[in-house]
């Protein structure tokens, strides 16, 4: 099982970070092999270039790909499993987290193909795991949570994976009455994935 983790998060004091911790904890456990993404680690561009809006606002297949997109199109082409982790700011991903969706899914490789071009492959599983102040149930009360779905899940992971799932770690405003079940269900990440894979 290749399993790679496309993380985003500024600090190693945050929250978020343990939450990585202690996915990479249980991933260990499971022999599987594991490739990390860690964008802020990397510097990676978020922003696009003018050339390489000019290949996707005009689908020019000819203009080239830059290295660190071509990079982790690569690492995307070995998983099984991508999870995406990261916290919610101001009701979506870190813009540098939108930025990879916004370069790596590049023309020609993740929408408008064709048959002269290496397409990306459908990948069996999607998971979005994200960190956010409020509880869940007030994000689904305001339909907040409903949105952050839809959006990663129906347009950024959308036909690209077989299968996906969001995970909503909330209440982090108030960390003690929430951190237990949160690194229980990231103990239970493991037989979650299994099961797509039986």
């Amino acid at each position: 099982m290749n399993i790679l983790i496309v993380y985003c998060h500024p600090s190693k004091k945050s929250y978020t970070f343990q939450v990585l911790e202690r996915l990479k904890a249980v991933i260990a456990k499971q022999n599987w092999n594991l490739e990390i993404s860690d964008l802020y680690d990397s510097n990676f561009q978020s922003d696009m270039s003018e050339t390489e809006y000019e290949r996707e606002g005009f689908a020019k297949l000819e203009l080239p790909i830059s290295q660190d997109v071509l990079a982790e199109q690569k690492k995307l082409e070995n998983a099984d499993c991508v999870i995406f982790l990261y916290p919610v700011w101001w009701s979506d991903c870190p813009a540098k987290l939108k930025g990879w969706f916004d370069r790596v899914y590049s023309v020609g490789y993740a929408y408008g193909q064709t048959d002269t071009f290496p397409k990306m492959k459908t990948i069996p599983l999607g998971l979005a795991i994200c960190t956010a102040g409020h509880p869940n149930d007030f994000l689904n009360e305001i339909k907040m949570a409903q949105s952050m779905e839809t959006i990663m899940l129906e347009d950024r992971l959308g036909k690209r994976f077989e299968n996906k799932e969001m995970l909503i770690l909330g209440g982090t405003l108030e960390l003690e009455k929430v951190m237990e079940n949160h690194f229980l269900s990231i103990e239970n990440i493991c037989k979650k994935i299994e099961q797509y894979f039986i």
